[in-house]
């Protein structure tokens, strides 16, 4: 008998939502820096060249979000997340068979970076959010630690298959397993909303147990609410520093003379403790004011950046690197949970969608200037300095949000006021 706090089918799309960030995200962003070495070598091409790579791929999927982001408040998610998997198989198929660096980049844009617009966090965090509002955060978090899973388990793999097969069939195998598992298992087993199946969020039995929904938003409204700007740039500058960041840590390893498979092992336990911030924080922005989340969460991050930076001792830097993986863990749950508690189910696509474009111009230049300053100044120690004094931005930032997602109720009375 299903209990009131409890939904079957509810958990079933979080677990769905897990399998796919594992596929739709960890595949690709946490195996790209354990490729990078083997591309440049292959193509010619500097760290800034490789590094655009992957910024041309979430540059496409951040112009892509706004309209991913309506078509997924308006038709079936399962529809939408099956074609970015075949887009997505695709794409990592004809990587295998690029020749030239622009072959290359051109895939990447066409079609990874659709396919991951289409099946990933843009779409799972909106099954999530539909199916749970009580506990959105906690749900978030644990459909999330698919991407940190994975993070744990796909670099230790990626280097094995560099080394015994080449990146080539590397990717090629990740095609394959897209393909042929993510596309049936998301056909099959993906209910858009509780709703479809005579449900309602949360398990719940009666409406006015939860808090009342908001009715979909115009572009306008939500545009002129200080919150979506404020999450733009504070989601924008952590997303901008931790993409840097784990992109160039296995290339740092590797240029410090560790081998690729002991870099590979720092890698994996990041996300190992980035799986442990994304429950941690999914449970406590249920609980907790948010701007208290977010600050702890920075908290760790920095301490991380710093241990990183100053000790570069293995020993050390793994040390670092799971405090900075702890922190970053818990910002993909916060942020979801603050956009369905300030702007509610029926505008989550639309909303989350929206934040993409201007989030990329701050999110995107991570990765490819840690890239820039390595080429220029042969090593990353200017690039952690900035990306310490851009965590001090973002924690200021926080000050202006103005949404309590404690128990998961709606926005706050000067935000509600704003978005009328």
């Amino acid at each position: 008998m299903r209990t009131p706090d409890s939904s079957f089918l509810g958990w079933r799309m979080v677990a769905v939502a897990f399998f796919v960030d594992f596929i739709a995200v960890g595949f690709f962003f946490y195996s790209y820096g354990v490729f990078f070495k083997a591309i440049a070598i292959e193509f010619g091409d500097s760290r800034l060249g490789v590094a655009v790579g992957i910024t041309l791929t979430q540059g496409v999927g951040a112009l892509l979000a706004p309209f991913l982001g309506r078509a997924l408040d308006r038709y079936p998610l399962k529809l939408i997340m099956a074609l970015g998997a075949l887009s997505m198989g695709t794409g990592f198929i004809a990587l295998g068979f690029s020749k030239t660096a622009l072959q290359f980049y051109l895939i990447l844009g066409l079609f990874i970076g659709f396919g991951a617009g289409a099946m990933g966090q843009l779409a799972t965090s909106k099954l999530v959010s539909n199916w749970f509002v009580l506990k959105r955060g906690a749900a978030l978090g644990i459909a999330a630690t698919g991407i940190s899973v994975s993070g744990v388990i796909m670099p230790g793999i990626s280097a094995a298959l560099i080394t015994y097969a080449g990146w080539r069939e590397g990717f090629m195998l990740y095609g394959f397993i897209t393909i042929v598992f993510v596309m049936p298992i998301v056909l099959k087993f993906v209910i858009s909303r509780p709703e479809d199946a005579g449900q309602l969020p949360d398990g719940e039995t009666e409406r006015s147990r939860l808090p009342p929904s908001k009715p979909p938003l115009k572009t306008r409204e939500f545009l002129n609410n200080k919150n979506f700007w404020i999450l733009v740039v504070v989601i924008g500058l952590l997303f901008c520093v931790q993409s840097g960041t784990l992109i160039h840590m296995v290339p740092l390893l590797t240029d410090r003379g560790y081998g690729l498979f002991n870099a590979s092992l720092i890698a994996s336990a990041t996300a190992g403790f980035g799986v442990l911030g994304k429950l941690i924080f999914g449970r406590l922005v249920d609980r907790w004011e948010v701007r208290y989340a977010l600050w702890l969460g920075i908290f760790f991050q920095v301490v991380g950046q710093l241990i990183m930076l100053i000790m570069p001792d293995y020993g050390f830097f793994f040390l670092g690197a799971c405090f900075f993986g702890f922190g970053m863990g818990g910002v993909v749950p916060m942020q979801g949970a603050v956009v369905g508690a300030a702007f509610g189910r029926a505008s989550f696509g639309r909303v989350l969608g929206a934040m993409r474009p201007p989030m990329a111009l701050i999110h995107l230049i991570g990765t490819p200037f840690a890239g820039w300053v390595y080429d220029t100044t042969g090593d990353y120690a200017a690039a952690s300095i900035t990306f310490i004094i851009l965590y001090l931005v973002a924690a200021v930032a926080v000050l202006g949000l103005s949404v309590n997602t404690q128990s998961s109720r709606s926005i706050s009375a000067g935000s509600e006021t704003q978005a009328k």
